[in-house]
């Protein structure tokens, strides 16, 4: 019986000069790989540049109504430990802000810049200070009771109180792609108490980030994928062609710039087409974000072509009676506001203005109710754009030509769903701070709710839900629209659906912070049938 054979190997040995020749390849390649390219996580090779736009965003439940904050500089660092920079450094009370409780669940760009692919594990995040309100009543001498909108404001924010995490490492590649920038309002804040009679309450500002990768559509439709909508600002130049323009949207801790473009597709609301379009102009618009960081303006809405000012933010509160509402103006622009940002709430009267409903939302129509928006249904919380053609300094009270319905965030837990025509309707309680059952049980109110403390909120085929819990009973969740009054009824038509937010106490401690007091300022709104207001400013 014959073994099996073995199969046969000859070797050669190779020339010397064949090692030296290996060895001189690879280390070229070492040196290649060490001068301008990297691995990402895929294990593609990381070279060249990528136009990385940056998007604003919050998280936040209904406990404050207002958090601007004011940037410095933003920089990533690379796993390589290479850092770059997104947002140059800028002097005290230059560089641009940003008003994150009016973009709950929504996005706005903050800025584009051009950077090294490549995978970045951290970023830091300066400010030049930050500020935010809360509105409160409480208890007052003959059962009135008192209406405070404080602000609490810090001027110097401690690179130590800001923090910016990266739930996982971000590879910078391709073209193009955007940075989400993202504010936990709720852990953004702490204090003892929204308004104390003896003036002190101890707070601390802590600005809480997360920076996550996005991916921009072609045609989005929210805003995790490119989506802006119900941006406030004001055109403040104009391209040669007529079709671009420079944006100014307005913060109390700065205002930011972006660029903005239209075309054939873009819908105009209030006025002809972009023709009308001119420095000065107050618009509240819809886009894509475009590859170099600009936006594409799908919808353009000027509401009084010739008011020079605007406000938009909450009512809170509604003199029947009186033809004068308190609002809070989260933004507020134009010739009378050029110098500076008036804190607090401001009265405004309507005697003779038109009432209006945003053409945000097209399926209006189609809703199993009517929607109004008028002087004998409006309630505090609701949120306006009020265009304002006259402003008086002496009297405070500026009267509005325009006041239109735009959509808002509310946050609440389902607590039944039904069917409605082509509607599910869900019924949604709201907590006790919201503004809605909060406010609605003032003297004097314009119009009556039945129960401020829920919404019927109506989700159809046009709703976005980028929530990733299922929309059921028993959860919270954000709903982005916009909310009437139907005959003492909250109702929603909701264009977007995000994950809620737990409810939480602002007045929590935490252990890295110190809390501190500070110069009190209270201002006293002298309204209708003597009703006191009070404007508190807290600053350290």
């Amino acid at each position: 019986m014959k073994s099996a054979a073995s199969p046969s190997r000859s070797y050669s040995r190779p020339h010397p000069f064949a090692f030296i020749l290996i060895l001189i390849v690879a280390a070229a390649a070492a040196l290649m790989t060490g001068c301008g390219s990297s691995s990402g996580s895929s294990g593609q090779k990381l070279s060249g540049s990528t136009t990385v736009t940056v998007l604003l965003s919050s998280t936040a439940n209904d406990q404050l109504s207002q958090f601007d904050v004011g940037f410095t500089s933003l920089t990533l660092t690379s796993q390589a430990g290479n850092t770059v920079t997104l947002l140059p450094a800028a002097a005290p009370g230059s560089g641009p802000g940003a008003e994150f409780v009016q973009m709950n669940g929504t996005a706005e760009p903050l800025l584009a810049a051009n950077i090294p692919q490549d995978v970045y594990t951290s970023a830091t995040l300066t400010l030049t200070g930050a500020q935010f309100v809360c509105i409160e009543l409480y208890p007052g001498t003959g059962g009135l009771g008192t209406l405070d909108t404080s602000t609490y404001n810090d001027g110097g924010v401690p690179d130590s109180n800001v923090t910016v995490s990266l739930p996982s490492p971000i590879t910078v590649t391709g073209t193009s792609m955007g940075l989400a920038l993202n504010m936990l309002v709720s852990q953004s804040a702490t204090y003892s108490a929204c308004y104390t009679p003896n003036g002190f309450s101890s707070w601390s500002i802590t600005p809480t980030f997360t920076l996550t990768a996005s991916t921009f559509a072609s045609q989005p439709t929210n805003s995790a994928n490119g989506k802006v909508t119900g941006l406030d600002g004001e055109i403040t130049s104009i391209g040669a062609g007529g079709s671009t323009f420079t944006l100014t949207i307005p913060s109390a801790e700065g205002s930011r710039t972006v660029s903005l473009s239209a075309n054939a597709n873009t819908a105009y609301q209030g006025i002809s087409g972009s023709s009308v379009l001119a420095v000065g102009t107050l618009v509240d618009m819809d886009g894509a974000i475009q590859p170099d960081g600009s936006i594409l303006a799908t919808r353009i809405a000027v509401e009084d072509p010739s008011a020079p000012d605007m406000l938009s933010g909450p009512m809170i509160e509604v003199y029947g009676s009186a033809s004068t509402v308190l609002m809070l103006p989260r933004r507020q622009q134009g010739q009378d506001f050029s110098c500076c940002h008036q804190g607090g709430s401001i009265q405004v009267t309507y005697n003779n203005a038109a009432f209006q409903i945003s053409g945000q939302l097209a399926n209006l129509g189609t809703l199993p109710f009517v929607p109004s928006f008028s002087a004998a249904n409006m309630v505090p919380g609701q949120n306006v754009y009020i265009s304002v053609p006259t402003y008086s300094w002496t009297s405070g009270r500026p009267a509005a030509s325009t006041l239109t319905l735009i959509p808002q965030t509310i946050n609440g837990t389902v607590l039944s769903s039904s069917q409605s025509g082509n509607f599910t309707d869900y019924t949604v309680s709201l907590a006790s701070y919201d503004l809605f059952p909060m406010l609605a049980v003032q003297p004097g109110q314009a119009a009556v709710e039945n129960n401020p403390s829920q919404v019927e909120v109506y989700v159809d085929n046009n709703t976005q839900l980028v929530n990733s819990k299922t929309l059921a009973a028993g959860k919270t969740f954000r709903f982005y629209g916009l909310v009437f009054n139907d005959n003492g009824t909250l109702r929603m038509d909701c264009a977007q659906v995000n994950d809620g937010v737990t409810d939480s106490s602002q007045s929590d401690s935490k252990e890295h912070v110190t809390l501190h007091g500070g110069n009190v300022q209270t201002e006293l709104i002298k309204g209708p049938a003597g009703i006191n207001r009070r404007n508190t400013t807290v600053t350290h």
